[in-house]
């Protein structure tokens, strides 16, 4: 797992890694979220062999009602708004490896694309969450929920498709990731993110945005998980 106190600045790391024509986003600190974090941490009787469901503001909206939406699944919310995949990662023993669950949803690359992370960035970080689960947790099913689009973000959606295919492309070889289409059902016939669905701020779902996660969750997820409950 990733030490506190000894953090690499990702962006140094990166800038080994990545290409020299890509210019490599910077992340903030993680350490913006640690009161959230405690209070995750504070929380009792947390059960073990659940589905921990993780990600950012998307995630954390979902809260009041995403255990009715994937009842039977026994669901461990830890959504925390404004995150990206570098705090999911940075986080990972708190959010996911201490409560040993036996699948994972994560929803991040969103705000990722918003910093103007590249796929390659994004897909680091991915790649170094699931091989950190599976190096403790070899069985545990992991489920990546696809970058939605939306109507504020619409100029950066290229490179959001981009990430999907990606992870698409991940789920593929690796028999214990699959990857949830939530993106397709939030377009319309013209392509676009469907107005409905969106708040005022046109970023973020309301209930018929939720809806469609629904769906598309209870159709992958809970098909899955619903035998082990």
């Amino acid at each position: 797992m990733i030490t506190k106190a000894l953090t690499v600045n990702l962006c140094a790391l990166l800038s080994l890694t990545l290409p020299l024509t890509v210019a490599a986003a910077e992340y903030p600190d993680p350490e913006r979220f640690r009161a959230a974090i405690d209070a995750f941490n504070a929380e009792a009787d947390v059960p073990r062999g659940a589905v921990v469901a993780t990600g950012s503001s998307s995630m954390r909206g979902w809260h009041g009602r995403i255990e009715e939406d994937l009842a039977p699944l026994t669901i461990v919310p830890r959504g925390f708004g404004g995150s990206n995949m570098y705090d999911v990662r940075y986080f990972l023993d708190d959010l996911v490896l201490k409560h040993k669950p036996r699948a994972v949803m994560i929803y991040e690359g969103d705000n990722d694309a918003a910093l103007g992370a590249t796929t390659e960035q994004v897909m680091l970080n991915l790649d170094a969450i699931i091989e950190e689960i599976h190096y403790y947790l070899p069985e545990t099913r992991v489920y990546v929920l696809a970058v939605k689009p939306s109507i504020s973000r619409w100029q950066i959606w290229s490179e959001m498709q981009n990430t999907n295919r990606a992870m698409q492309r991940l789920a593929k070889r690796h028999p214990l990731v699959t990857y949830v289409d939530v993106a397709a059902p939030m377009l319309g016939d013209d392509g676009a993110p469907k107005p409905e669905i969106f708040i005022g701020d046109n970023l973020h779902m309301n209930e018929a945005g939720y809806d469609i996660w629904r769906d598309a969750v209870r159709a992958v997820v809970v098909a899955s998980e619903a035998p082990d409950e």
